[in-house]
């Protein structure tokens, strides 16, 4: 159980308090952290999706890295390449920048198909292979990739396999006119006085130890059986099966649960809760979940659809 003390829970309240009206992407993020996945960020530019993340960068355990992707990114860019050296004759592996702990991955549907199958393996299986030969990302090791929901010109977009790799899909909008003021006179503030130094950065045993108390967090039948439920609805015979053109993979349904387990630990319990999993299912689940074409023309959405699911089904 965390008793709130814990450096991930103060690591929490220190990056959030960076940020104006983003409590929520940041306690999500940590969510990730904790259950081992990666989450993609969708938003309208300038609403300080790359500052969320690093600011929790700068307090996790070994290097993190940046990716801008444009649609000349080659794989060997997020991989690394072998390089000759002169002196001895042979080729030594150089590293990518995906041999970092936090990765952030900006605009990741400029990146073109061959890039994001890279980014695949990686995500799905914790390593890369370059040359024939197969190399271990370090852990913890987590992807956090933006996209922009504007422009679409020269974009390549995710295939369903790869939005799948993604634990939670956060959407988010412009700020209200209250935040808008607090963003600007935190902007000003900062300009003045450099901004307070960052927590002192977490060691991977502190990370490990909170992923395997965060896995222990109990998970009642009942409780299981609601998020099982929440799945089958977009199954053939389920609530919104009219709507959809590929149900919630069983991915979604391990992801979900091992997302609530993650927000009952940050919330210093060592069991789940139905709000646990009401909270995380529009972002655990909608981006698995593909609505047909009746859908489309509709106007609904993944995340209407999930929306419908949850009028439906009940915890209880």
């Amino acid at each position: 159980m965390n008793d709130m003390s814990h450096p991930i829970a103060r690591l929490g309240d220190a990056v959030a308090a960076g940020l104006i009206g983003h409590r929520d992407l940041v306690d999500r993020l940590l969510v990730a952290l904790l259950a081992g996945g990666h989450v993609l960020i969708e938003g309208p530019p300038g609403i300080a999706k790359t500052r969320a993340v690093k600011r929790l960068a700068v307090s996790l355990p070994g290097a993190h890295a940046r990716i801008q992707c444009t649609p000349d990114l080659m794989p060997s860019d997020l991989t690394g390449t072998q390089v000759f050296r002169h002196e001895s004759g042979g080729f030594d592996f150089v590293p990518g920048p995906l041999f970092h702990t936090l990765v952030l991955v900006d605009e990741i549907n400029r990146a073109p198909p061959k890039v994001q199958s890279a980014l695949l393996e990686a995500m799905a299986e914790g390593q890369i292979t370059t040359s024939g030969t197969t190399r271990p990302l370090p852990e913890p090791f987590m992807v956090v990739a933006t996209q922009n929901p504007i422009e679409h010109e020269g974009t390549f977009p995710l295939p369903e396999a790869q939005m799948d790799r993604f634990l939670l899909h956060l959407l988010l909008s412009l700020p209200e006119a209250e935040q808008e003021r607090a963003i600007l006179d935190l902007v000003a503030a900062e300009r003045i006085a450099p901004p307070a130094a960052a927590p002192i950065p977490l060691t991977t045993e502190a990370v490990s130890a909170a992923k395997a108390e965060a896995a222990r967090v109990h998970l009642a039948p009942a409780l299981k059986d609601y998020i099982v439920r929440l799945v089958m609805a977009s199954r053939p015979g389920g609530a919104v099966a009219a709507w959809v053109e590929h149900p919630i993979s069983p991915r979604g349904t391990l992801a979900l649960a091992a997302a609530a387990q993650a927000l009952a630990w940050l919330r210093g319990r060592d069991y789940a809760l139905p709000e646990d999993v009401t909270a995380l299912a529009p972002d655990a689940l909608a981006h698995r979940l593909i609505p047909n074409w009746t859908a489309v023309a509709e106007g609904r959405t993944g995340r209407s659809l999930v929306a419908d699911i949850m009028g439906v089904v009940t915890p209880w």
